[in-house]
């Protein structure tokens, strides 16, 4: 189980590190026009960078803190940190009634709760 929370919380982190990279670096405009990027039109300019930044944060401790074995409950504190705003992303869709885009902000929940269990609970660094 160990090795299934490390490789879970690895791919989580390349997915969301790549998603909060982008999301700091292009333009709004350029964002929106991406698919499934209409959400961005909802948002200030500095409130989507904030969450790009936010993603990122979240991404790097998912694997940092326990790869160098410095404060690890920073993993599943990250992990319940991409599962919340996972929700936000599904109400945000929802209101904008883009349904396929809800079945992948699930799946990031699910995967982020999964991890946020398991290191807090069986696979625990701090046990």
């Amino acid at each position: 189980m160990n090795l299934a929370l490390w490789i879970i919380a690895a791919l989580l982190s390349a997915a969301f590190l790549a998603g909060g990279a982008i999301k700091l670096t292009q333009p709004k405009q350029k964002l929106a026009a991406a698919p499934s990027g209409g959400w961005v039109e909802d948002f200030s300019t500095g409130a989507v960078k904030a969450i790009g930044a936010l993603e990122a944060l979240a991404a790097v401790g998912l694997v940092l803190p326990a790869a160098i074995g410095i404060a690890p409950i920073l993993v599943p504190l990250a992990a319940v940190g991409l599962a919340l705003m996972m929700a936000g992303a599904m109400i945000t869709h929802l209101r904008r009634h883009e349904t396929k885009v809800i079945v992948v902000n699930l799946a990031y929940l699910a995967l982020a709760a999964f991890v946020a269990w398991g290191r807090f609970g069986p696979e625990s660094f701090t046990s």
